[in-house]
């Protein structure tokens, strides 16, 4: 399909796509090709791929997202298809486009969309009060379920493996005592709690409550068990010659990558004076040096500033079992379980 189509501009004009212009080098969309967009968001990489001339599979699990998504659906003219779905099942549509089912590249955006973040009402952030929810999908356990009903040992876990909070036993402690009183509903309270308990500390930039949310919300959401079978996923999916790449926010997302990566395209260790024995089928190329966004990005995208593109382009060979003990995921508990009900 030819790229004469003229530029289409993305639904929220200020959503700026966090390293776009690595991500493109990277993938190099053009007309003919196909791509999946695993994180659909605002739109902002599946527009970029579009304008390239690419057909593209966008993948959302906020129905916000899909919702606001139909005008560029219809804009695309039949080349953009817009799925409800968590990532980690983009094999089951990456047939949407025909053909054999395989793709030409995948991009993945990993953590909160910055339309989420933006929007009080979600509960993600406590820059504007809000319900204390965080659900992606919106549907499930809310943030406040699991503050408000899980035992006092998982929400250490939550805040301290997840949020990498120091404090994550004061804090949990501090919660169980107030919710006995009085359950958290939003997210300035239990912002101002955890305030209260640790104190500000002038040297430090972030919030003291920054790191519990960021658990809570990946905890909420399974991110880090998403990501790792959409890694796998798409494995299973890219073309020979296929090139997946992954932006991600912290340092619990891109070691998960980093593993995945390494895994793929490299040949565990051995004794150069013994034979090769169990030698690994190599999915992926040695990926690419990592990208960071440059000093101009981050001064003009503050979202930028923690962000790590890892790509690598895919082999000939078969895809390898999916093999989760690679990750060293942490043991967290069920988030459909509410604990102390």
């Amino acid at each position: 399909m030819s790229a004469d189509h003229g530029s289409i501009e993305a639904d929220h004009a200020r959503h700026v796509p966090v390293l776009l212009a690595e991500v493109l080098a990277a993938l190099q969309p053009a007309a003919g090709k196909t791509f999946i967009d695993g994180t659909f968001g605002a739109g902002g990489y599946t527009t970029a791929l579009l304008n390239a001339g690419a057909d593209v599979i966008a993948i959302d699990r906020d129905p916000d997202a899909i919702a606001t998504g139909q005008t560029l659906v219809e804009r695309a003219a039949g080349r953009l298809r817009l799925v409800q779905d968590v990532f980690s099942n983009l094999d089951a549509h990456a047939g949407l486009a025909g053909g054999d089912g395989l793709v030409d590249g995948i991009v993945l955006d990993v953590g909160v969309s910055s339309m989420q973040l933006d929007q009080a009402e979600r509960g993600f952030s406590f820059r504007g009060d809000g319900p204390l929810d965080m659900r992606m999908a919106q549907s499930g356990n809310t943030a406040a379920d699991v503050v408000n009903t899980y035992k006092t040992t998982d929400l250490i876990r939550i805040f301290g493996i997840l949020g990498e909070e120091k404090q994550s036993s004061r804090i949990a402690r501090m919660i169980e005592q107030r919710r006995a009183v009085q359950p958290f509903e939003r997210t300035r309270d239990l912002a101002n709690a955890i305030e209260t308990l640790v104190g500000r500390n002038p040297k430090v930039k972030i919030h003291p409550a920054t790191r519990c949310f960021q658990g809570l919300r990946i905890f909420v959401n399974d991110e880090l068990g998403e990501l790792a079978k959409a890694l796998f996923a798409a494995e299973r999916v890219l073309k020979p010659g296929g090139v997946l790449a992954v932006v991600s926010f912290h340092s619990l997302e891109d070691r998960i990558v980093k593993r995945f990566l390494a895994d793929r395209s490299t040949q565990s260790g051995g004794s150069r004076h013994l034979p090769a024995v169990n030698l690994q089928t190599l999915t992926f190329e040695r990926p690419a040096p990592a990208v960071s966004p440059s000093e101009a990005e981050e001064d003009t995208n503050p979202r930028a500033r923690s962000a790590r593109l890892r790509s690598a382009r895919r082999t000939d060979a078969d895809p390898r079992p999916a093999d989760f003990s690679l990750f060293g995921l942490p043991r967290l508990p069920d988030i459909q379980v509410e604990r102390d009900r």
